[in-house]
């Protein structure tokens, strides 16, 4: 991949593993200096700051909780302190926690999907908003997901609902930063198969399905969308923005 990010700085948060990791090594791979964030797996931090580090680029992880304030502002101000600004954030830290009917779901549960996903981001975003007003290209990439547009699996209402709020979330942020330079997108990715999410909450049979629905005719890798990111965050991208790409190989076409 050409060096179109060569002297960028960006923050990717949940980039220990999977997607996170995939969407840090994508940056880097295009000349983007990269601070990692993780909550809980440092271990695997480390090896995304290893390979980012093996391909000539700048890296160190940062442990915060992006569900806590006081987190989210260390961790901006540690990672713009090392970078020495900023100028691409994606924000990609999400989890499921649990699938749980309706019926069953406690206040609780809910309110931890919707604080990881999408009140996380807001969090996010509002600290680093200023360092971005100091770049000469501010991009911010959000993560939706195709549960967004279909409503998701079983059991995922609490998902669906969060990651449809980073949709909206994204076109009226890039709305009122408009006129700052910065770009506000999201991705939206579908089946994308070998990451934990899936692993942990998608049963084999069903992820089976899941690909033999997708008309490209395989499953997404977290390269996939790593790939879609970096298009995002290009200086050249300046005049896409408020926009949702959805990485799902054609099955929710809009």
């Amino acid at each position: 991949m050409s060096a179109d990010l060569n002297g960028s700085r960006a923050l990717v948060t949940g980039a220990g593993h999977g997607i996170g990791r995939a969407i840090a090594v994508a940056l880097a791979e295009a000349g983007a200096d990269v601070a990692v964030h993780y909550n809980s797996s440092a271990d695997e931090a480390a090896k995304t700051v290893s390979a980012i580090e093996a391909l000539g680029r700048r890296a160190k992880a940062f442990k915060a909780d992006v569900t806590v304030t006081a987190d989210v502002d260390r961790l901006v101000e540690e990672a713009t302190g090392f970078l020495g600004g900023l100028d691409v954030l994606v924000c990609n830290a999400g989890h499921l926690i649990g699938r749980a009917t309706i019926a069953e779901m406690s206040d609780d549960h809910f309110d931890q999907v919707i604080s990881t996903n999408l009140t996380s981001t807001f969090r996010t975003v509002r600290a680093v908003v200023p360092h971005l007003k100091e770049s000469s290209a501010g991009r911010i990439i959000t993560m939706s997901s195709l549960a967004a547009h279909n409503g998701g699996g079983p059991g995922s209402v609490a998902y669906a609902a969060a990651k449809a709020g980073v949709r909206g979330f994204t076109k009226g942020l890039a709305k009122e930063l408009g006129g700052t330079g910065i770009t506000v997108n999201a991705v939206a990715p579908g089946f994308i198969k070998g990451t934990a999410f899936h692993d942990t909450f998608t049963a084999p049979e069903a992820q089976q399905a899941m690909e033999a629905g997708i008309p490209v005719g395989r499953a997404g890798t977290p390269e996939d969308v790593g790939a879609a990111v970096v298009h995002l965050a290009l200086p050249s991208s300046g005049f896409l923005t408020a926009t949702t790409v959805d990485i799902d190989g054609g099955v929710w076409p809009r």
